[in-house]
């Protein structure tokens, strides 16, 4: 049976270091049946011409300062040819030939809405971030029992599902975690495919740390069931911070990796301000200070 056209639609900006590895890895797929769209947005590193040399059917050049992720993604679905629109970070570089296939036999059921792969950090990852990929996408990973994962990194969605909505484009962060959870709620399942890998990770400063976690518990705020007290100081920054660090002490000593521990202390510290801070702030930006209806 012939492969299913699909679309792998790719975010771009400043990564040329990566896509020198990316754009060659896609090339090397064992699935060929597909055309790239690619979104940059302001790259002066020469991404867009390294891009131009792979010739996508579209590359489409936004300024960074009006870069919004729902909006990004929701124009390359529209340029989508496909039923299928498989998503790439221009800095998450498949590992083999088999990262493409996996994800489109996934989408291929009609009930899934959405596909995810498995990541595994760079080697130049610093240990704190290393565990939280192990966590999340490891061989026992931690997220399968999480109320709810879904990462856009590395994924795919089916174009009629999305057609009925689409991503919401007043989200600035985890626009893909309330996506999902929409389709989820609809009925739909979303599937993880550990055999589609790419290599994909950051070594966040703690200052960048601290945004991006306000950003996703701000946006956690948009679709929590619960109250707005339900996340306090004692629980969520002080005990919270101490159970991290318990399992940064675990992950650091079995890695001899001891040198990172500060390093890492004082990145959770950061999330864990971040994250109560961001969701009181979303509650009053989502919620306009009115209590959950149910």
């Amino acid at each position: 049976m012939d492969d299913p056209f699909v679309s792998i639609i790719m975010r771009s900006f400043n990564e040329g270091w990566a896509l020198r590895e990316t754009l060659p890895a896609l090339r090397a797929q064992d699935y060929a049946n597909y055309e790239l769209i690619v979104i940059d947005s302001g790259s002066t590193d020469g991404s867009a011409e390294l891009i131009d040399e792979a010739k996508p059917r579209h590359l489409v050049r936004i300024e960074a300062r009006d870069y919004n992720p729902s909006r990004v993604m929701n124009h390359g679905m529209e340029l989508s040819r496909s039923e299928f629109g498989i998503f790439l970070n221009a800095d998450a570089t498949p590992q083999g030939s088999g990262w493409l296939r996996p994800l489109v036999i996934a989408l291929q059921d009609p009930q899934t809405a959405a596909a995810f792969g498995r990541q595994i950090p760079r080697p130049e990852c610093r240990a704190v971030y290393a565990l939280d990929y192990e966590r999340c996408f490891g061989s026992r990973r931690v997220s399968s029992t999480w109320e709810h994962f879904f990462s856009m990194v590395s994924s795919g969605l089916r174009k009629d599902i999305w057609a009925k909505r689409g991503f919401l484009e007043k989200m600035q962060y985890s626009e893909d975690d309330e996506y999902t959870r929409w389709c989820r709620a609809q009925g739909y399942r979303i599937a993880y495919c550990p055999d589609s890998v790419v290599m994909h990770s950051h070594n966040y400063t703690p200052e960048q740390a601290y945004r991006r976690r306000f950003g996703e518990a701000r946006a956690l705020a948009a679709v929590w069931n619960g109250r707005l007290n339900d996340l306090d100081w004692p629980r969520t920054v002080l005990l919270g911070w101490l159970a991290d660090l318990c399992r940064d002490v675990f992950f650091c000593t079995g890695r001899r990796r001891w040198r990172e521990l500060p390093h890492a202390a004082n990145i959770r510290w950061q999330q864990r301000r971040a994250k109560l801070a961001g969701f009181r702030d979303g509650w009053k930006f989502y919620r306009n200070e009115q209590p959950l209806h149910h």
